[in-house]
């Protein structure tokens, strides 16, 4: 990842600029930077990593492009942007966005494939082209103000320019503090602060009109059904893809890393991982498990089955696993660390599989984030699909092929027809949700006096439907920011598969059936690899993992005391404490208590906002 940042300001470029890339030290010592007239490009990397390629320019067209990108299909781009084949190879992937550009302007991330967030500044028009990828593998965060326009890939960055200020944005921090509402595709914790919203543009004007213009490019609701097919076809199809996909994002050094565990999207892309780096010649994936290591767990969880599969889906590759789950040492530096800056979070487990991964070499960390709203979605919303398009008899069959009695099933689709449209305080007792007030650890006199923003209400209703609202829900991009944060400052990069935009689309496009058949769900995806994963990974239904939550658990709880020690020991309350109710939080600080009631959401949203380290 090269992490990327600019400054457009009517004063002076170069202090700002210095300031803003000073931000961006905990991502690497190398870098470059260029300042014209008014503007101002650089960026920071690891040793190895960017290879020169973040800053290109076009001299002759008067552009500058800064990318923290990686492109895929190359050889089809290069193609049509009429790139000789000898010269293909040497081309920078900011190359060939500056030729996209040239070619299409601010049309081109729609001829574009691959994870990126890049600007492009063209000094005749006086104007700065900031683009996202479709699901925001990338990040890209960026203020205005009156002095002038700053962004970069990290908060910090955008932060440190002198003319941004921290101040909180409180209707995020009270959404945050009560979980209404995950992180928003444009606001920040900071009110200055903001975000380009995946699958958009962003064009800065400044010349005389000044100004800037949100455009959004990717519309995924607007991707055609897929034409009628046999399975076999939608098998073979979907197969072919999401080999491009896996294939494309094993670009980069060895040892590539990759999730596992033992569930079909992980395994499924260990295998396609491994299967395809022998073919190059080049040594197989690392795998990495959230699971403890085995003499590590409790009795109760080392004959659980996700073992078995993980080591099947390891045998038959030949790929090496690292089982590891966080001590209580890494939870309290963990929860310390992520009061820094908040709303850029990494889960506990994944945080001791980054430090795992960086000590074994690896610069790349494939991941199956994302299949479960996409071509491996388990098809919710299907049964209110089947009543509101009047298929009865299908209905009835699905009913009994689960074991489900009719009469529950429709009540389930009913409520779920109705659900968007009740108000908030009888949703939450409809599911059994306590209050706000009662379960969560905000301040109750800030929330009083604080607007929220409004709750993302989730709509299944038909399968495509559902599945759009999950991609706008925010929660892929609240796990992508973090993880993006997080490995970055660790030289890893992740990529996701399965968040492939030609995987995507296709999975958008396809009937409903395709995702449940009879008692599965996930049908295509199981069908299609059937010839790939071992029988009891491609057919389980489960796909819960106690073995991993009971150490997780054990981890917090053991976290707890030390953490209000570390209150306890401050001479002065933290800087956000008013925004939270620190009797109540004290008290759920005892390990007894949160293992008699293990209410962990409220407890670790309270400890990343504050700043207690």
């Amino acid at each position: 990842m090269n992490a990327i940042c600019g400054i457009l300001s009517r004063g002076d470029v170069d202090a700002p600029l210095a300031a803003v890339l000073a931000g961006l030290r905990d991502y690497g010592t190398e870098g470059e930077e260029w300042t014209g007239e008014g503007v101002g490009l650089g960026f920071r990397s690891r040793p190895g990593v960017a290879d020169g390629q973040a800053l290109r320019f076009d001299p002759e067209a008067s552009l500058a492009c800064a990318a923290d990108a990686r492109l895929d299909d190359r050889e089809t781009l290069c193609a049509t942007l009429g790139v000789p084949p000898t010269e293909r190879a040497a081309l920078a992937d900011g190359d060939l966005i500056l030729r996209a550009y040239l070619r299409w302007g601010a049309e081109c991330p729609n001829h574009l494939l691959g994870d990126y967030a890049f600007v492009v500044w063209n000094a005749r028009t006086r104007t700065l082209f900031c683009a996202r990828d479709h699901v925001g593998a990338r990040p890209f965060y960026y203020a205005t103000t009156a002095q002038g326009f700053v962004f970069a890939s990290a908060v910090e960055a955008v932060l440190a320019a002198p003319f941004v200020s921290d101040t909180l944005d409180e209707a995020t921090v009270a959404a945050s503090l009560t979980r209404i509402a995950l992180t928003t595709p444009t606001r920040t914790f900071f009110q200055a602060v903001r975000k380009l919203p995946p699958g958009h543009t962003l064009t800065v004007d400044f010349g005389s009109r000044g100004g800037a213009r949100l455009q959004r490019y990717w519309r995924p609701e607007h991707t055609p059904r897929a034409r009628p097919a046999p399975d076999d076809a939608y098998a073979a199809e979907f197969l072919d893809l999401y080999g491009k996909a896996v294939q494309a994002r094993l670009r980069g050094p060895d040892p590539i890393g990759a999730h596992l565990s033992g569930g079909l999207d992980s395994s499924s892309i260990v295998v396609l991982a491994a299967r395809e780096l022998r073919r190059q010649g080049r040594p197989v994936p690392l795998a990495f498990s959230w699971l403890p290591a085995l003499g590590t767990t409790p009795p109760s969880a080392t004959d659980r089955p996700e073992y078995a599969r993980i080591d099947a889906v390891c045998a038959r590759e030949q790929v090496s696993v690292f089982h590891r789950s966080p001590s209580v040492s890494d939870m309290v530096a963990l929860l310390a660390r992520d009061g820094t800056y908040p709303g850029v979070h990494v889960h506990p487990n994944e945080d001791v599989v980054q430090r795992c991964a960086a000590q074994q070499g690896v610069r790349v960390l494939l991941s199956g984030w994302g299949g479960d709203e996409g071509i491996s979605f388990n098809g919710r919303g299907y049964d209110a699909h089947l009543l509101l398009s009047g298929r009865w008899r299908a209905l009835i069959a699905a009913s009994r092929a689960r074991g489900n009695p009719l009469h529950r099933l429709l009540a389930g689709v009913v409520l779920r027809l109705i659900h968007p449209r009740l108000p908030d305080t009888l949703r939450r007792r409809l599911r059994g949700a306590e209050p706000f007030h009662r379960l969560w650890l905000i301040d109750r006199a800030f929330a009083r006096r604080t607007r929220s923003l409004p709750q993302p209400v989730l709509r299944f209703v038909g399968v495509r439907r559902t599945q759009l609202s999950l991609l706008q829900h925010g929660h892929l991009q609240e796990r992508i920011e973090g993880w993006a944060a997080s490995g970055a400052r660790r030289g890893i990069e992740y990529r996701y598969p399965l968040l492939d935009r030609r995987v995507l689309e296709f999975a958008l496009g396809l009937p409903a059936e395709q995702f449940r058949r009879g008692k599965w769900t996930r049908w295509l995806m199981r069908h299609a690899l059937r010839s790939v994963l071992p029988p009891d990974i491609c057919w389980n239904p489960d796909k819960e993992d106690p073995a991993r939550l009971e150490p997780l658990r054990d981890a917090f709880a053991g976290a707890l005391p030390v953490v209000r020690r570390m209150l306890e020991d401050r001479v002065e309350p933290p800087s956000r404490a008013g925004y939270l109710d620190m009797p109540r939080l004290r008290e759920r600080l005892d390990a007894d208590r949160f293992r008699a009631h293990p209410q962990f959401a409220p407890i670790r949203t309270a400890l990343q906002f504050l700043d207690f380290s």
